[in-house]
């Protein structure tokens, strides 16, 4: 595999994005678990949004540090992101769940980085996260949704009615 060489610039970037990541998650709400979780999402523009985990007494309902990040970036209208860094509490770098990956996916992540408290950091591309994710292209009439054109799945649904 060949790696990008890492100039001073993108380290500088990275710990800015951990920095950031290890700020949100002090702002966690963790009562059950006490696992804290902070993310911070850099955008294809170079904005960076944050998110902490967000826990309820009724665990389904419960919101991941990563997807709340995300959606703080959606919510903006960004649609195309570069970059997750994950910093969560414990001494190994917690990845994504795999819901996490999936919405991650869903707005082309790139690169993960997860990391601990103490600074220990593990890089994957979500590809090597999440080999094969469901994406929009997958639905019928995907055209609808995400304003593609697919002409042949609007011409097999006519069928299928």
């Amino acid at each position: 595999m060949k790696r990008r060489k890492q100039g001073p610039g993108r380290r500088d970037e990275v710990a800015g994005l951990v920095t950031a990541a290890a700020r949100a998650r002090l702002l966690a709400y963790a009562p059950y678990s006490r696992f804290r979780v902070g993310a911070a999402v850099r955008t294809r523009d170079g904005e960076v949004y944050t998110g902490a985990n967000v826990e309820n007494a009724s665990y389904p309902l419960s919101h991941c540090a990563e997807r709340v990040a995300i959606h703080k970036a959606v919510c903006d209208g960004h649609r195309h992101l570069d970059t997750v860094v994950v910093v969560a509490d414990g001494e190994t770098p917690a990845m994504p769940c795999g819901a996490c990956r999936q919405v991650m996916a869903e707005f082309g992540v790139r690169r993960v980085i997860a990391a601990s408290p103490s600074g220990r950091t593990r890089v994957r591309t979500l590809r090597q996260l999440l080999a094969e994710p469901f994406l929009p292209e997958r639905l019928l009439g995907s055209h609808e949704n995400t304003g593609t054109r697919d002409r042949g799945n609007a011409r097999r649904r006519r069928r299928v009615r």
